[in-house]
This record gives C-alpha cells, structure tokens and sequence, in this order.
C-alpha cells in the first residue's frame, strides 16, 4: 500500500492498513503521525534504545502478572517519543491488558493488537516497503521540483514564473525588499501562513548577517523559511516560503535550490541595475551642467522609466551618510525618480524631480537626519541654474532648518547668504564706533526704518526732530560715512540685523 500523500511521510494509519497483516486498533488517536521505524523489544524498559517516531511491537514476554507496572512503562515510552505500541496476543497476554491500555490512553500513546500468527519481521518489512515507497516518491518529487525550478528560471522575462514554482513546495511565497515590503508576490494558495509584520522583523534581523543569514519562523498557521537572495555584496532581497505542515528534507533542498537560482536571477538584475545606474548618473552630471542633449541620449538607452525629462524641473540635493544616501537613491530609483549620488569627499544625492513635487519629495528626507537643498524650479535646458542654487539652499541648512528651498531662502533676504560668524564679525566691525552710545544705534536703526524720514524717527524714539538731525550727524562723523548713500544705508541695515546673531551664537 502507498504511503498518505504524494511524497508525503508514512503515517501509522498507513502501517495499519496494509492488507494481509491483520492488525487490530484499540487506541486509534495518532494514525496521522508520521512513522520513523518500528523496532521490537522484549526488555521491561526498552526506552533508552530508541529515537522517537518508533512502533515498538513486544508480545509481553516480561510483563506477565504486571498491574502497576503499565503506567510507567508507558509512560517512559512516550517521553522517548513512541507513537504507539503493538502488542502481540495469544502468547503472553489473550488481549490486551485494561491497565495498559489505561496507560496507553493517559500517556498519548496509540495501541495495537498482533496476531498470533502474524510474524513480527512482517510488520518491519511492511514498514520498511512503505518507507522505501515514500522516499522513492519524495525524491521524484524533488526532482520534478527542481526540474520545473529550473525551466521556469529560464523564462527571464517572466520572474514570477520562477516565483510560482517555489510556491508548489510549499503553500506560498514572496520576495521582500530590504524592509521587508513584497516586490514579487506573494503567490499561492495560503497566503495566511504569511504575517507581514514577523517577516519583515526576521528581514531587518537578518540583514547585518549579510548573505550568510537564514531564519525560519513560526506562525500560528504554520512556519515560514526566509532566505537572503544574491551572491555577493549585501542583500537587497529575500525569499520567504511558507509551509501548513512539517517541512521534509526534499522540500528543504528544493528550497535551496530555488535560492540559487533566484540569486543568479537578483544578481541579472543587480547588473541591469547597476549599468543603468551608471547611465543616470551620468545623465544627472550633465544635466546639471548644461548640457541636455548627451543626457537625453543616455536617458534613451538606460531600462526602467527613466528616459523622460519633465518639462519644468527642479534640483533637489541631498547630504548625509554615505549609507543613508545609498538606501535614498534605492528607494528613489524604484519609484521611477531620475537620482544619483555624486562622488567626492563630502557625497551628496542628487534628484530631477517635477517642480511641484519637490517639496513632497524633500518632506519624505525630513525623518532621517538628512539635509535638503531645493534649487529654483526651471526648464530642463536651465537645471544647472537650478542646480547651483539647490548647493545655496542646502548650505542654509541647519540641525534646526533641514529643508530649505532656494525660493524661502530668498525671501529671507541677503542675511540668509552669510555665514552667521562672518555676519556677527563685520556687524561688530562695522558699529564699533557706535557701540558705546546705545542711543546712536537706536537712532541708526530707526533712521533706515523710516527711510531717513527726521519726523518719524523723532516719532519713533519720542525725542526732538533738532535731537535726531544732531544724533544723525554724529553717527556720520563716526562712521566716516553718509547715510544718504545707498550702499551705506545696505550696509548699516545689515550690521545692525547681525547683531542680534552675537548672542545666540555658541562659543567658536
């Protein structure tokens, strides 16, 4: 008789179904458990000398007169995991004694009656063929297994073909980015056996292990095995596989074989990847730098989507860690954004993006200690302006302002273009003459105000109009300047605005 399943292990139900052997249940619990061996043994205690997953027969040589006895002698039998015993009657014992099979049903152990005339070597023969059978069948099984793995690895213009094979061995698969977030699938029949949050927890466990890494989990479905994907550098996906049953050895190996063959597949596309990436960055340098033509070609011969400049642009850059700003480009290049990382000592991620998603795009960095320049919006043709005031935007950034846009920077005036010491140090230098007549310095500032109105500045400090024409003049005399000169009055207004950056300055 065939084993239960198509490959499947060979149950004990199995064992007591093969015609001609005349077996005889009395505790029927565990038919489904799956059966190792069965082994025969006459000794009062026979527990040390078996594995577990064992039909132990005995006929009960040693056992004549027993009462108490049974409950022990079970009970040692299934802490050494014995799946059932099969008693021989009509020699020791008539049938089988009431106080074992209390003991078999207390303890969880299954029993049986032998015959007198069946032959103990019958039933291990028995066994025997039924085990042979089912590992005759699991290892076709595996060969077909990995023989439909590898055509549909063949069909590279159809990876979820590949996908749908490895789903067969079990119930399901996925494959997960980094995060954890599914990229292809999930596929098959038990997407249940699957929770999303666990996996994606055994991913981010998993990553610091490199490509060495693999995890099974257990779920209240099942258990799900997951596997890093590639063959060299760090993995930037992974195979997960969920299983409602115990996992067989030819399941296991057909999973590892489907690893390789998905690792050749991720390291295909790393190579697409990478030699598409080289063509954006590229075509990202000389776009920036003016020359949009050459970067149009490139963008036509690079994969994905790419290849099609927006008609008004912006330049976002971006600085931070070298890792972060890789994990940004990845993220960005999987959305279809045109980025890249520019080399050098301090690297910084550069991204076209569609003006009026700029500053969406910004707001996504705002989380990650990551700092962002926005250049002024523009043609495709103009994106060097775009990008050269994106640099001035991002070095107005701060650990406060992480985002800033060339537009607000603007808006916030020329104050916003100095360094904060060297704004401090030629405000300080500028107003030493005045510094010792706070007076002085109040009259300056009301002066630019009002536009040199004598009025409304004697309005604004409540003194004389003759006090302020005397105040106006001396602070001429000490400055070695006349206010009636535009660029002295820039000047004097952005001194006295700096001023205030003296006192929220920290120690140099």
């Amino acid at each position: 008789m065939e084993p239960s399943g198509s490959g499947g292990p060979v149950a004990l139900g199995d064992l007591l179904a093969v015609r001609g052997l005349g077996l005889v249940p009395v505790i029927d619990e565990r038919r489904d458990d799956p059966l190792r061996w069965v082994a025969t043994s006459e000794l009062p205690d026979p527990a040390p000398f078996l594995e577990g997953g064992e039909v132990l027969l005995s006929t009960g040589l040693e056992t004549a007169g027993w009462r108490r006895e049974w409950d022990g002698y079970v009970r040692r039998l299934a802490a050494a995991g014995v799946v059932a015993i099969g008693l021989g009657v009509g020699l020791t014992h008539a049938h089988s004694p009431a106080e074992l099979v209390r003991a078999c049903r207390r303890h969880g152990v299954d029993l049986f009656e032998v015959p007198r005339e069946t032959a103990f070597v019958r039933i291990s023969r028995a066994a025997a063929a039924l085990l042979q059978r089912q590992e005759d069948a699991a290892t076709r099984a595996a060969l077909a297994a990995q023989r439909a793995l590898t055509q549909a690895a063949l069909r590279e213009d159809e990876p979820g073909a590949l996908l749908a094979e490895v789903a067969r061995i079990g119930q399901v698969a996925v494959v997960v980015d980094a995060e954890g977030r599914p990229v292809l699938g999930p596929v098959g029949e038990r997407a249940d056996l699957l929770d999303q949050e666990a996996l994606a927890a055994a991913v981010v466990r998993m990553r610091p292990q490199g490509l060495r890494a693999a995890q099974g989990l257990t779920t209240p479905a099942g258990s799900v095995a997951v596997h890093p994907l590639g063959v060299r550098g760090r993995p930037g996906r992974y195979l997960a596989v969920g299983f409602a049953g115990r996992v067989t050895e030819q399941q296991r190996a057909s999973v590892a074989t489907a690893v390789i063959l998905l690792s050749l597949a991720e390291e295909r596309r790393r190579a697409g990847r990478e030699s598409d990436r080289r063509l954006r960055s590229r075509a990202v340098e000389l776009l920036v730098a003016g020359d949009l033509r050459t970067a149009t070609l490139l963008l036509g011969s690079a994969s994905g989507r790419q290849g099609r400049l927006p008609r008004r642009a912006t330049v976002v850059r971006v600085a931070g860690a070298a890792a972060q700003l890789d994990d940004a480009l990845e993220r960005l290049e999987a959305a279809g954004a045109l980025a890249a990382v520019s080399e050098g000592a301090a690297p910084e991620l550069v991204v076209v993006v569609r003006a009026a998603e700029a500053v969406e795009l910004a707001s996504s960095f705002a989380g990650e200690s990551l700092r962002v320049g926005i250049g002024e919006a523009s043609a495709a043709a103009g994106l060097a302006e775009s990008h050269r005031t994106a640099g001035d935007a991002l070095a107005l950034t701060t650990p406060d302002a992480r985002i800033v846009a060339w537009e607000d920077g603007v808006r916030r005036g020329v104050l916003s273009l100095l360094d904060d010491r060297r704004a401090a140090a030629f405000g300080a230098a500028y107003l030493a003459p005045l510094a010792d007549d706070p007076a002085l310095l109040d009259t300056l500032q009301a002066f630019l105000r009002h536009h040199g109105s004598l009025l409304r500045v004697a309005d604004d400090l409540q003194v004389h109009r003759n006090t302020v024409r005397h105040r106006v003049s001396r602070i001429e005399q000490l400055l070695g300047r006349s206010l009636a000169d535009p660029q002295v009055r820039v000047d004097a207004w952005v001194a006295l605005q700096s001023r205030a950056v003296v006192g929220s300055m920290p120690p140099p």
